[in-house]
C-alpha cells in the first residue's frame, strides 16, 4: 500500500522536478490519490525531501492513520504553516494545480522571492490511467449501483411519479455506499429530451421514454450508468431512435483501443447518429473518464486530442434527444486493456417496454 502511494508521489513529483523545487497540491481528490488521505480538507506539498501533508486539530489523528505523508500539523492558517515551511526549505520555485481558487492563488503570490508555475493537470493526467486495484473498486461501484437499481426497478410503470423512483433509487445505493456520485435522475415523457433534468412530480403515463441515469460508490470509487425504458407501448417513431442511439453505443464500444484519439471514439457514435438524421439531437460528450471523480480524463468529445490508453475507464452514453418527443440515453463504462476492452455495466441494453 505505502508503495502504492509512494510510487504516485514520485511520478508527480518527476514531471515538474525540472522547473521546479516544489508541488503544492490542494485538489481533496488528488490528495486522497497520492496519500491516502480522506478527509474533506487538507494541502499536500511535494518536495525532494518527500511528501508532506497539512493538516488541522479535525484531521490530525485521521491523517497519522491513513497517510504516507509526513504530518505537519497547522493550529490557525495552512498558509501561514505552509508559507513558514516554504522559507525554511528556501524554496523559490513553486508549482501550483491550476485548479486552485483565486484566494489560493493570490495567498501564493504573497509569498515574495518565490516564483509560482501553474501546472495544469497532471495528476489527474496520471490518475486516468487506473491501476489493477482501482478497477476492481470501479466494478463494485458499478455492481452495488445495479443491484440496487434491480431493487427498485419494478417501481418504473404507469401511474408512478419521478420523483418516487428517484428517491428509491437513491436510498437503496445509500445502503451499500458512503455517497452518491450524483443525484439520481428519472425523466419520463417529454422530460427525456433535457438531458440532465432531475425528477419532478410528473407521473410516468403509457407510451412514455424513461430515462434512468444513476451512480454508486465503493471505497472512494464511481460507477455511472444510464438506461432507457418505455411504458406500456412503443411506436415506430421510439423504435427507430432507441436502435440508433444503441448501434451507436456499439460502435463507440468497438471503437475504444488504446493508442486510439478519444475524439476518434466520439466520432464513431456522432458520425452514426448524423447518418440516421439525428445530428442536431445529439449535443453532448459521447464519454467522460469516471474514478475517484464521476466526471475525470479522458474526456470522450469531439474536440479530445487524448490519446486512450490502456487502464483507462470512462463512460460510452451517445443520446438523442428531440423536444416534445422524448429522448433516448444508453450509458456503460468500460475498461481499456493493452488488446481488448472490456465493459464493465452489465445490464440489458435491448429495448424494454415495462
Amino acid at each position: 500500500m505505502t508503495d502504492r502511494y509512494e510510487d504516485r508521489i514520485k511520478k508527480v513529483f518527476n514531471k515538474v522536478s525540472s522547473s521546479s523545487q516544489a508541488f503544492l497540491i490542494t485538489n481533496i481528490k488528488n490528495i486522497r490519490y497520492l496519500t491516502g488521505f480522506t478527509g474533506s480538507f487538507a494541502v499536500a506539498l511535494l518536495t525532494e525531501k518527500g511528501c508532506f501533508l497539512f493538516v488541522d486539530f479535525r484531521y490530525i489523528l485521521q491523517a497519522k492513520k491513513e497517510s504516507i505523508a509526513e504530518i505537519v500539523f497547522f493550529k490557525d492558517s495552512w498558509f501561514d504553516a505552509l508559507k513558514k515551511f516554504i522559507e525554511d526549505l528556501q524554496i523559490k520555485s513553486l508549482s501550483f494545480e491550476v485548479s486552485c481558487t483565486v484566494e489560493t492563488f493570490y495567498k501564493l503570490n504573497s509569498i515574495k522571492q518565490v516564483e509560482l508555475l501553474p501546472q495544469y493537470y497532471i495528476v489527474e493526467q496520471i490518475r486516468a490511467i487506473k491501476e489493477k486495484e482501482e478497477i476492481e473498486k470501479i466494478k463494485k461501484a458499478v455492481k452495488i449501483a445495479e443491484k440496487s437499481f434491480l431493487k427498485i426497478k419494478h417501481l418504473i410503470k404507469e401511474g408512478s411519479k419521478e420523483v418516487s423512483i428517484a428517491k428509491a433509487l437513491e436510498d437503496e445505493i445509500r445502503k451499500h455506499s458512503d455517497t452518491l456520485p450524483f443525484p439520481v435522475i428519472v425523466a419520463s415523457g417529454q422530460n427525456t429530451s433535457m438531458p440532465h433534468w432531475r425528477h419532478s412530480n410528473r407521473t410516468l403515463k403509457k407510451g412514455d421514454f424513461v430515462i434512468i441515469d444513476w451512480g454508486a460508490e465503493y471505497k472512494g470509487y464511481f460507477s455511472d450508468m444510464t438506461r432507457t425504458f418505455i411504458i406500456g407501448k412503443a411506436n415506430d417513431r421510439q423504435k427507430e431512435i432507441y436502435d440508433i442511439v444503441n448501434n451507436a453505443r456499439q460502435q463507440a464500444i468497438k471503437a475504444c483501443k488504446a493508442k486510439v484519439l478519444a475524439k476518434e471514439i466520439d466520432q464513431s457514435a456522432r458520425n452514426l447518429i448524423k447518418k440516421s438524421g439525428y445530428a442536431e439531437n445529439f449535443g453532448h460528450a459521447t464519454g467522460h473518464g469516471v474514478g475517484l471523480d464521476v466526471h475525470e480524463f479522458p474526456k470522450i468529445n469531439f474536440q479530445s486530442e487524448e490519446v486512450i490508453d490502456s487502464g483507462m475507464v470512462f463512460t460510452i452514453e451517445p443520446g438523442i434527444y428531440i423536444e416534445k418527443i422524448g429522448g433516448v440515453r444508453i450509458e456503460d463504462m468500460v475498461a481499456v486493456k493493452e488488446n481488448s476492452v472490456e465493459v464493465l455495466t452489465t445490464l440489458p441494453r435491448d429495448l424494454e417496454i415495462l
